[in-house]
């Protein structure tokens, strides 16, 4: 008898390693994010499962009416992580379609084999008097992550309209076959289930080609989020790949590829009609031109790959800096440095304020924002003691940058600190009566 209690005894103690053992239903949802499908009334979902299933459904509605009273369905893709496991996962994605502008949706997303938590978006706003808030960042991993927090909490309390991710994730999305980019993804459903999560690739993306960037990201247009454009409010966004003058072995073909669409897009970007109804024209890209960091990357070097590009290939590969000055690119968002700097308006290393007194009133260049500081496992980087003259404002702090296009006059732009508790540590309006070359003289 006594053996027998002792037996039940034993198997009880072992039930919760038993029930912890069991490997988790491959069919629920998870690691959901939106972003803007890049043409009017869209919304994109996207979300991962671990085993195939027969459908990938989104049901919705609008806030406050009925609810999941919509359906729309999309499609699932097999993705294999290039690490040792060969592990699988297939990323759903449907789009929304014929959403009423500026309306806020409930969702969910899923199967019969299991449903994702409700969330809720706003559908864009598709007038170009609309003044969007956004959030801005790059180098944000899943250790150290540490203005994750704040972000979050100010998204769901509706501070944020779009967020831009300048680039690297997680630290590195391939790590452990593929289970870090897992975990990252998690942990920013807490925002991008919310708003359009819109992004471009960084140096720590490259691993298999990029294949986790590619893969888990669904932005505009058909270049596997390599580069894109978009528009909202009075603006026009451009993501660019910066890494392609880095990582020759998968292709320099795509320097020249990227740059030719580029050129196409500026020239349509500023046709009379279209800079007239959206006049600014903001850039995002990872590496950027200018740096005062003393790491020795790319932007700290006057031959600047980005900026200048590459004469050891056959042809020589066009660097970006005066394509963009020549249609008049007003805002170049850039990451990659973990720190945070402002520069004055800068073209061919030169400075062209609009005047002593008011810089970005009516500047005569590009303005230059870095903000790389969001948090990662590789923390701060380090300034030179004496900067160049373009260099207006330097802080290691980890933090992030929020920008508003009021009008079509009038963009600010601010940095936050989380070392300093969400303290706002910098800001400027860029103020610009005309836009397009023209305005540089």
């Amino acid at each position: 008898m006594v053996s027998v209690v002792g037996a039940v005894f034993v198997a009880l103690s072992l039930a919760p390693l038993l029930v912890l053992s069991v490997p988790p239903i491959g069919t629920q949802p998870e690691q959901v994010h939106i972003s803007y499908a890049g043409f009017p009334g869209s919304m994109e979902i996207t979300w991962t499962t671990f085993n195939e299933t027969e459908e990938s459904t989104v049901e919705y509605g609008l806030w406050g009416g009925r609810l999941f009273e919509l359906t729309a369905k999309g499609k699932a893709t097999l993705f294999v992580d290039g690490g040792s496991e060969g592990r699988k996962m297939y990323i759903h994605r449907v789009t929304l379609t014929d959403l009423r502008p500026a309306s806020a949706y409930v969702y969910h997303c899923g199967s019969e084999a299991g449903w994702s938590d409700v969330f809720s978006f706003t559908a864009l706003n598709e007038s170009t008097s609309w003044s969007p808030r956004f959030a801005i960042y790059g180098d944000m991993g899943n250790e150290n992550p540490q203005s994750l927090a704040r972000l979050q909490k100010e998204t769901q309390v509706g501070m944020y309209d779009v967020i831009l991710h300048v680039g690297d994730f997680a630290y590195d999305m391939h790590e452990d076959n593929g289970r870090i980019g897992d975990e990252f993804m998690r942990q920013i459903q807490s925002i991008a289930a919310y708003v359009p999560y819109m992004t471009c690739p960084g140096n720590h993306e490259a691993e298999y080609n990029f294949s986790n960037y590619r893969n888990r990201f669904s932005m505009p247009g058909q270049t596997e989020s390599l580069w894109y454009s978009w528009n909202v409010g009075s603006a026009h966004i451009i993501s660019l790949s910066t890494e392609i003058y880095f990582f020759l072995d998968y292709g320099v073909d795509l320097i020249f590829k990227q740059y030719e669409w580029l050129k196409k897009d500026l020239e349509e970007a500023n046709k009379p009609e279209n800079r007239a109804e959206r006049p600014w024209i903001i850039t995002m890209g990872h590496r950027p031109m200018y740096c005062s960091n003393n790491d020795k990357d790319d932007c700290t070097q006057f031959e600047s790959y980005v900026r200048l590009g590459r004469n050891d290939t056959k042809p020589p590969a066009p660097g970006l800096e005066d394509l963009l000055y020549l249609y008049g690119v007003d805002l170049e968002l850039w990451a990659h440095e973990h720190t945070y700097e402002r520069l004055w308006p800068v073209y061919g290393y030169k400075v062209f304020n609009g005047s002593i007194e008011q810089p970005y009133v009516n500047p005569k260049a590009p303005v230059h924002i870095i903000t790389g500081s969001a948090g990662c496992r590789e923390n701060h980087d380090t300034f030179v003691p004496n900067p160049r003259d373009w260099s207006a404002f330097r802080s290691t702090d980890y933090g992030y940058t929020r920008m508003q296009v009021h009008n079509t006059s009038h963009l600010y732009l601010e940095q936050v600190s989380d070392d300093q508790y969400g303290k706002v540590i910098d800001s400027i309006w860029v103020v610009k009566e005309k836009h397009g070359f023209s305005a540089w003289f």
